[in-house]
């Protein structure tokens, strides 16, 4: 927050009075408990700060509730994401597990390629999935997926695009 800003720190801190315990009931309420409905109400009032809207929003519960439902979405993808990969290494023979350390860089990786990945369609997801993480060359996909070439073609170029202006918006 600037020092030629102060309404906008006020205005957070007035948002965040008269909406958290708002906030966090109605999180409470879909998510079944209070630590997660807590942390997501605070992620939440962070992602306000950050995005320095704070002066603009007219409809406060509405903007809190959607920013909130995203993020809730984002916790329980992440959860879900972390509970097939817990359940791939129990099926793990004892002898070929990796490391705790290997695991938890496995799984962030799983993490941010599951990030990129968002927001692809389904078919593109696979193409790529199967292309960059399976090593099948676009022939193999093309016939595998029974698309042509040229489709594959495209849907790793879309995936490609996708993923640099991910990783260019992240580095602004």
């Amino acid at each position: 927050m600037s020092a030629e800003s102060p309404a906008l720190p006020n205005a957070v801190g007035t948002l965040y009075a008269q909406h958290s315990a708002w906030l966090r009931g109605w999180l409470r309420k879909r998510m079944g408990n209070h630590c997660d409905a807590a942390d997501l109400a605070q992620d939440t009032f962070v992602k306000l700060i950050k995005a320095r809207t704070a002066l603009e929003i007219r409809e406060p519960r509405q903007y809190l509730s959607t920013v909130a439902k995203g993020l809730m979405i984002d916790l329980l993808r992440r959860r879900s994401l972390e509970q097939a990969y817990l359940d791939t290494l129990a099926s793990l023979p004892e002898a070929q597990a990796p490391s705790a350390e290997t695991q938890a860089i496995l799984f962030e990786t799983l993490v941010e390629l599951d990030r990129l990945l968002l927001g692809l369609g389904a078919r593109v997801r696979q193409v790529f999935i199967l292309s960059q993480l399976e090593g099948l060359t676009y022939a193999q996909i093309a016939e595998q997926l029974g698309v042509s070439l040229r489709t594959v073609n495209g849907h790793m170029a879309k995936a490609m695009e996708h993923i640099c202006l991910l990783q260019w918006d992240a580095s602004e």
